[in-house]
């Protein structure tokens, strides 16, 4: 099993990892009894050194255990989501609409955004100032939008984002749609989306909501259950600035909207910024355009400091006590696991059923693409049943075999409709229809134990790693 993994450093891998350096042969043995017991993601370890774009050190925090919760106003509704909501969720976690050297890195808006939240262990040197965020004008993307300084801003959640117009966080661009694109052609050197991805990943956006917060009554107000502290942090929240009576944080923040008021502003941070909600702010840190601060501690003491406030000590922890209030939400992440990931697939495959009897071999590809990366990360998930140090082998290779045959099917797929043959196509799309619908989740559901959605496994298999990155870095001194 370890030397087929160190053979196989020429292939393409996922940036998580990356590291600089080539492995000498007095190192191979010691790597391969590492790698021998880890459950998996070797595959996507660089051991060239020349598989990866981005730096070493990057951080995606792609080994977490939970997911940010994702929901969808259409479904709030009682409705479900369109096709063009399902068809701009597959291009936002696709790589392919992005140019360059993040099309190389194998990122996508999902990256930086996760189920549309924001990502805020992402680091990668050079580029991020602290982790969570990260200068989309640098050279490592597209020389034509270097400005020749490091500037990172702060990576935004993009939940209620239909209500947070304009958009960047200098509020520069008024129109969603604008700044998509911009983000995809100028930011990331990607091709020019045609209008139905444009349209899709607007929709998607879209229909992005808020998280629930049960501690907001109607109007922004706090409701009955707030705690003595939080009432007297909404009092000051309301209060004029003493040196500038027509000032208050309520004034930008507006509890009845979506507490922002759309406008930009300067509070001494450097130019004028956008006012961001406060709506689910408690999972949007590090806070600023710039993400300067960890805390609302640190945020409040900027404005007491900048506006000379005159806040007590108690008037800081009343008005954090508030600000903790407006931000919660209920539920904010999901545990990642076979039923959320099946879902994914269910719903980003789903755009096959209209996209095939049309034709439409740009969406179909597009599909194709990213559902079958979909389902080779969750192939990774499973250990291969090389892997002896852990039990399920039965269970795994079922999972791992009927994961192959999906990819399989819908590279079949992509190959009828490119070749005309719409009928044929079809037939593959319902025989992948009911495995994603049926067989797959009870074979996948089997082999959960012994995956790397099992937290024991987990663990184990991130400990090894992280004893053998040392080891490969070091090789690259």
């Amino acid at each position: 099993m370890a030397w087929d993994i160190l053979a196989s450093g020429s292939e393409k891998c996922h940036a998580a990892s990356a590291v600089r350096g080539g492995v000498t042969p007095a190192r191979t043995a010691l790597l391969a009894l590492v790698v021998a017991f880890l459950p998996l993601r070797a595959l996507a370890f660089p051991l060239g050194g020349d598989q990866t774009v981005l730096p070493a050190g990057t951080e995606l925090s792609e080994d977490a255990l939970a997911r940010p919760r994702e929901l969808f106003h259409s479904e709030a509704m009682g409705g479900r989501k369109s096709y063009l909501v399902n068809l701009g969720d597959l291009a936002f976690n696709s790589p392919s609409i992005f140019g360059g050297k993040a099309r190389q890195a194998e990122m996508s808006c999902g990256t930086c955004h996760v189920n549309g939240a924001s990502n805020p262990k992402l680091f990668v040197p050079g580029l991020s100032s602290r982790p969570g965020t990260f200068d989309t004008t640098s050279l490592v993307f597209n020389a034509k939008t270097f400005n020749s300084i490091l500037d990172p801003v702060r990576i935004p959640s993009l939940r209620g984002a239909r209500f947070l117009a304009p958009y960047g966080h200098d509020g520069r661009i008024t129109s969603l749609r604008e700044f998509v694109y911009n983000v995809i052609v100028n930011e990331f050197s990607g091709p020019r989306p045609s209008d139905e991805v444009l349209d899709g990943l607007v929709a998607y956006i879209n229909d992005i909501d808020f998280l629930p917060n049960p501690k907001i009554a109607p109007g922004g107000r706090l409701g009955a259950q707030a705690s003595v502290a939080e009432r007297r942090g909404e009092a000051l929240f309301f209060k004029p600035f003493p040196k500038q009576a027509e000032l208050s944080c309520a004034g930008c923040h507006l509890p009845a909207g979506t507490f922002n008021d759309q406008v930009r502003h300067d509070v001494g941070s450097g130019g004028l910024v956008k006012t961001p909600t406060l709506l689910n702010a408690n999972f949007n840190a590090p806070y600023f355009h710039d993400g300067r601060y960890d805390t609302y501690e640190q945020v409040v003491e900027h404005f007491d400091r900048v506006f000379d406030l005159e806040l007590s000590t108690q008037d800081v922890q009343d008005l954090v006590a508030y600000l903790n209030a407006v931000g919660d939400g209920e539920r904010p992440f999901d545990k990642d696991g076979v039923v959320l990931r099946m879902k994914e697939v269910l719903e980003l495959s789903s755009v096959l059923e209209a996209a095939i009897p049309a034709a439409d071999t740009a969406v179909v590809s597009l599909a194709v693409t990213g559902v079958g990366a979909e389902l080779r990360e969750l192939t990774e998930h499973i250990p291969d049943i090389r892997n002896t140090s852990i039990g399920g082998k039965d269970e795994r290779l079922a999972a791992r075999a009927i994961l192959k045959d999906l990819v399989l099917t819908l590279r079949r797929i992509d190959l009828e409709v490119a070749a005309g043959h719409i009928d044929e196509a079809m037939t593959e799309y319902r025989k992948f229809a009911q495995l994603v619908n049926f067989d797959v989740p009870v074979a996948l559901k089997k082999a959960e134990p012994w995956s790397l959605f099992n937290s024991n496994v987990h663990q184990a298999h991130y400990t090894a790693l992280g004893r053998m990155l040392p080891v490969a870095s070091g090789q690259s001194q």
